[in-house]
């Protein structure tokens, strides 16, 4: 595995401020976590096939219109330092929400370890991707689910800019609470920048004690332009 050059895990970051935005709002920017530098060399990647495990074309399965591909293994050295960077002050999060909720799975401090038991379960193939989209395409509010073992937070980092490489295509989050309409967060992002979020499901801390959420995320529709993301989930997929 890579090692954390970013310091993602130390003093890079503000995870305080990061957990404590998680908790209230459902999600936390992060960033920026690449240089534009970084973020060309990503979207330049996308156009190498051998890179990829697998290719999406969203409309062909109603996910909405655009498409992703799935990095293989082992992944770009970039892509593996922001998993392995990102995972532990994560997986402290999510022990905490899983403690607030009762319940009893924990996360264990490294992503080697919590690979481990995903490859276990057979969960052995490799989830972070590479989304591409251009005028009009879109992403339907979804949540990124592979198989028993689900990590409770994921990552998604803009590699575009947005005005100058597109317009529209705002990340969105919807929050469903128990006998409540559907609230929804639209998350302003610029080149480089993450946003960290919930795969499924939260913990809110109501009148009558904490209970669970379902969150779900989508990309709006794009008005001009292309818009790259990088995804990064830590749950490998069946």
């Amino acid at each position: 595995m890579p090692s954390d050059p970013l310091n993602l895990a130390g003093g890079a970051f503000d995870w305080a401020r990061i957990g404590a935005e998680l908790d209230e709002h459902g999600c936390a920017v992060a960033g920026p976590l690449l240089p534009p530098t970084a973020c060309a060399q990503l979207i330049k990647s996308y156009d190498d096939e051998a890179r990829f495990r697998s290719t999406i074309v969203m409309a062909r399965h109603g996910f909405g219109r655009g498409e992703y591909r799935y990095f293989a293994a082992p992944l770009p050295e970039m892509v593996g330092a922001l998993r392995v960077g990102l995972y532990p002050p994560l997986s402290a999060i999510a022990n905490r929400w899983n403690e607030s909720l009762g319940l009893a799975q924990r996360f264990p401090a490294t992503l080697d370890a919590y690979l481990a038991r995903c490859h276990n379960a057979g969960q052995k193939r490799p989830t972070p991707l590479l989304l591409k989209y251009g005028p009009g395409d879109y992403n339907c509010l979804h949540q990124d689910l592979y198989g028993e073992h689900v990590f409770p937070l994921q990552v998604a980092i803009l590699l575009s800019e947005p005005g100058r490489d597109f317009t529209g295509g705002e990340f969105v989050l919807t929050e469903q609470r128990p006998r409540r309409q559907s609230r929804v967060e639209v998350v302003p992002l610029r080149q480089g920048d993450g946003v960290i979020f919930p795969v499924h499901h939260r913990p809110f801390a109501g009148a009558r004690g904490t209970y669970r959420v379902t969150m779900r995320h989508g990309v709006s529709r794009l008005r001009s332009g292309h818009r790259m993301t990088l995804g990064i989930i830590f749950h490998d997929a069946k």
